[in-house]
């Protein structure tokens, strides 16, 4: 299932150097008395310029190499009961709890500003002095790679100040590489070992150690802004549940997985996007806008790929919902649109369009730089929920998207939008 991306695109094919990702995820790969940095820079410098593979991030990989099998296991954000029982009679923590937790400690660590002028500075354990030009070309490839995979979303990314667009293209790539493990054309190959591998790669990347230039790009910018890594292990989960679990008994179970692949995103990136100053809503609230945001995207992408995600032995909604509709996995995998489908739809229709509701109130909130394309990838996000509805909910084997004329007349507007500054008395997210 492809992640929904920086508040806004779902992926789908990726960047690689061509050769490093198996190098980095191998044991073997560490040569003693050498660190993984600086093996990286000898490795960059060798012939000069090096060519970059703008194919699948699979490409080249022996996954003979890669090893064997795992497991692991979704609602709005007013917290009102965060235990569930359990079918024992035990209590156990909700999902929407568990994340909530997660968007406390993101939003204390931007309100206790962590990196201090100082660390703003590029660390001489990410890129030695004299190879800024590297670390530059690293941030170039990124903006390239966004600009062709999520092009709407790149040209608002330019009305940021530099620092901000490059980490968010830094992010963006990452998380695109992330998913290509998953979803990408040697998705079948891709076992529990290779992931927590990759897993292992981002701490690397977090400590300073970056093994490529794609790699370097987002340890730079971690050290820049108070982004923290919580969120990324997270994302590597959810692409773990891809490859053991199919089905989702509740909504409570999909939520979770919603947020492990796309609630994430927005997560790592308001510390990016930024806080407007004049803003009286309190950094939680911030913080709940966006997961609801990335909840949102994941809930239309689901909605839309129903055919695409059957097709592949997959069924992304919640199993007690569609019982109560009277409908089974029979009746989605043999692609029947009937009243009670129509029904059924309605209200999943409801419920994500209740997420991008919450998270618009957060998007005034932002940086005047970042809410234009944050907006406009909101907007038009949305749409694709009309589209289903104007298919009459034929998305067995009807991709409903957004046509060009309508993403044209959705830009004006979200940018005119955009220019409304934060309400500077209490609303739904207030200071406490």
């Amino acid at each position: 299932m492809s992640v929904a991306l920086l508040w806004v695109v779902s992926p789908n094919s990726e960047v690689s150097n061509g050769t490093g990702f198996l190098d980095s995820v191998r044991e073997g790969n560490r040569v003693p008395g050498r660190d993984r940095n600086s093996m990286w820079k000898e490795r960059i410098k060798k012939g000069g310029r090096q060519r970059w593979n703008f194919g699948s991030l699979n490409a080249g990989l022996r996954y003979s190499d890669l090893g064997g099998s795992r497991t692991g296991n979704g609602s709005s954000f007013a917290v009102q009961s965060s235990l569930v029982a359990s079918p024992a009679g035990e209590m156990a923590v909700s999902s929407e709890k568990k994340v909530y937790d997660v968007v406390l400690k993101q939003a204390a660590l931007v309100k206790r500003q962590l990196r201090s002028t100082d660390d703003l500075e590029v660390k001489p354990d990410i890129v030695l002095p004299g190879n800024l030009g590297l670390l530059s070309e690293a941030y170039d490839r990124c903006g390239e790679v966004c600009a062709e995979y999520a092009k709407t979303f790149y040209l608002g990314t330019l009305l940021m100040t530099p620092d901000r667009r490059r980490a968010i293209w830094a992010i963006y790539v990452w998380c695109r590489r992330t998913d290509e493990l998953v979803d990408g054309p040697n998705a079948s190959h891709i076992t529990p070992q290779a992931l927590d591998r990759w897993e292992a790669r981002l701490e690397d990347i977090f400590s300073g150690r970056p093994f490529d230039m794609l790699d370097a790009a987002l340890s730079d910018t971690v050290s820049r802004f108070p982004v923290d890594i919580q969120p990324f292990r997270d994302m590597d989960e959810g692409m773990r549940m891809d490859l053991w679990k199919s089905r989702y008994m509740n909504f409570d179970e999909l939520y979770l997985y919603c947020y492990y692949v796309a609630g994430t995103v927005g997560l790592m990136s308001v510390p990016i996007m930024g806080i407007a100053p004049e803003s009286k809503a309190t950094t939680e609230s911030v913080y709940n806008a966006a997961l609801a945001l990335g909840i949102a995207n994941q809930l239309t992408n689901i909605l839309r790929d129903v055919g695409e995600d059957a097709r592949r032995g997959r069924i992304y909604l919640p199993q007690d919902e569609l019982a109560q509709a009277g409908l089974s996995g029979e009746d989605i995998f043999a692609g029947r649109v009937t009243d009670k489908w129509r029904i059924f739809m309605k209200k999943q229709i409801q419920r994500a369009r209740k997420f991008f509701d919450q998270a618009e109130k957060g998007v005034a909130e932002l940086s005047s730089a970042s809410r234009w394309p944050v907006l406009a990838s909101l907007l038009l996000y949305r749409k694709i929920l009309d589209e289903i509805e104007a298919n009459d909910y034929y998305n067995f084997t009807r991709r409903a998207y957004v046509s060009k004329p309508k993403k044209l007349l959705t830009l004006p507007i979200a940018y005119a939008r955009s220019l409304v500054p934060p309400k500077l008395t209490s609303s739904s997210l207030t200071k406490t």
